[in-house]
């Protein structure tokens, strides 16, 4: 089996490396070509061209790097009409992959299946349909995506995300995180404003200041922030100006260090995004809090089309994780918020419990169910 596979940012790079390694236990013997970043490569992709070209996101941010990104979509589209692969994998970063694969389709009809549906529960409904035409069927993160995709004429399958089987730190070793840190048995707050500079840069300045009001009312709360380690020089120099200084979970100090840390923390004011499900994997209430570039916010609130976008609070159905989003990301709100959830957390815990169940704790791992499909699909056309 030759899989020709486009991921565009580190999420995806973890989403492709899995499902390489699956298809690898599965189907021997399995070639791969295409774009990727460390984890994929450590499965035996040889990158294209380094996968950090295509990791931006919002349309301010995009428009600078256009004409860039279009001369990519030409190269990887010739790229895969001249090998013709059994299969186009490409992975969530919807706005450059869907491209690739509809300038694919335009020429040749080579099976192509997309990783991660897009959030049309969100915002541009209208995108399951449009990619329809060149999209054969779509490997879901969430238990709720595969009707959605369905409706629009393409195959879907829901595998469970990540989250759910992701490594989680012991008591022993979240006790011995408080000890290392000298953080006693005082209340720790974790905080986590994002992992692209762009996001850094908004709502740091903003967390800074919500977690101060935290800890004028709770002076024994501690505070912890856990760098990624894309932008850890943006963090150290954003964090320098807060009125509390939190520790740093350096990535550095290994991943044991920031499991360790979100299995200490009793709450957490998070950027929206994938954490929260982290979060939910380690029984830690949140306030979700975002912003983006004026533009982006213009655009993008006009066409959301639910009440919240937080994936704790759609996955359980329930809205019991507050989040504060645009013009309502504010320090003082999300202080109060914050308090509120740490005095009573119980409503968050059990839809939390929820998330995960539903996202496939205590199954086989993501990766190797989406490489089971792929390989079942291939072996149906291949008979």
């Amino acid at each position: 089996m030759r899989v020709f596979v486009i991921a565009g940012e580190p999420s995806g790079d973890n989403l492709g490396g899995a499902v390489m390694a699956g298809l690898r236990e599965l189907a021997p013997g399995t070639t791969f070509d295409g774009v990727g970043g460390p984890v994929m490569a450590a499965q035996g992709l040889e990158s294209r061209f380094p996968m950090a070209e295509l990791s931006v996101m919002g349309i301010a941010e995009i428009l600078p790097r256009y004409l860039h990104l279009k001369r990519r979509i030409r190269e990887l589209a010739d790229a895969v009409i001249a090998t013709n692969p059994d299969l186009l994998l490409t992975i969530d970063s919807p706005d450059f992959c869907l491209r690739v694969a509809r300038a694919v389709r335009a020429r040749a009809n080579i099976p192509a299946s997309h990783y991660v549906a897009p959030s049309v529960w969100a915002w541009r409904p209208g995108r399951a349909r449009r990619m329809a035409p060149f999209i054969d069927h779509v490997l879901a993160l969430l238990p709720f995506e595969p009707p959605l995709m369905r409706a629009a004429g393409m195959e879907c399958d829901f595998v469970g995300h990540p989250v759910a089987t992701m490594p989680v730190a012991t008591r022993a070793e979240a006790a011995a995180f408080r000890a290392r840190r000298g953080l006693g048995d005082a209340p720790l707050v974790l905080a986590l404003p994002g992992s692209r500079r762009g996001e850094i840069a908004r709502l740091a300045p903003r967390f800074g200041q919500a977690l101060a009001q935290v800890v004028a009312a709770r002076p024994e709360a501690r505070l912890v922030l856990p760098v990624a380690a894309a932008v850890r020089h943006e963090v150290r120099a954003a964090v320098a100006g807060w009125p509390v200084a939190p520790i740093l979970v350096d990535p550095d100090d290994g991943p044991g260090d920031k499991r360790a840390a979100f299995a200490a923390a009793d709450v957490a004011l998070a950027a929206s995004g994938t954490v929260s499900l982290e979060l939910a994997a380690n029984d830690v209430p949140m306030v979700i809090g975002y912003d983006m570039a004026p533009l982006s916010r213009l655009v993008i609130g006009r066409m959301l089309r639910t009440d919240t976008v937080t994936l704790v609070n759609l996955v359980s159905e329930t809205r019991a994780v507050p989040e504060f989003i645009g013009r309502a990301c504010l320090p003082g709100p999300m202080a109060d918020a914050l308090l509120a959830v740490l005095a009573a957390p119980q409503a968050q815990r059990a839809a939390m419990a929820v998330t995960v169940e539903r996202l496939g704790r205590g199954g086989d791992p993501p990766g190797l169910r989406a490489a089971r499909v792929l390989r079942a699909r291939h072996e149906a056309l291949h008979p």
